[in-house]
């Protein structure tokens, strides 16, 4: 996942396409773990985290993640506090977001 996220040609060239990736524009991370983004809301109101690893899991796969995106980016990775609350301010620049999934 790490090789796929370093390379999506998301960020925009001389004619303002979106053929770019991380590696190509030197760009940098930030990784901030968010279980919340495992909430299942399919049978109600209230969100479901049934499904989500639990927190000595989580970390470990938090921490392998950020490992792989370090030894992939080229640039710096930052990562939040894992478990913690943050407040985490973001200028989304665009008008795509993308939702990355694999089974």
């Amino acid at each position: 996942m790490a090789d796929k996220i370093v390379g999506l040609r998301v960020f925009a060239d001389d004619e303002g396409k979106m053929n770019r990736s991380l590696l190509d524009v030197s760009g940098d991370l930030l990784v901030v773990s968010q279980f919340t983004l495992y909430g299942d809301t399919r049978k109600g109101r209230r969100p479901s985290f049934i499904a989500a690893a639990p927190p000595e899991v989580a970390v470990l796969l938090y921490e392998q993640f950020v490992a792989c995106l370090r030894a992939r980016a080229g640039g710096r990775v930052e990562t939040g506090e894992f478990g913690a609350m943050m407040d985490v301010e973001l200028v989304n620049e665009g008008p795509v977001t993308l939702m990355l999934d694999r089974e």
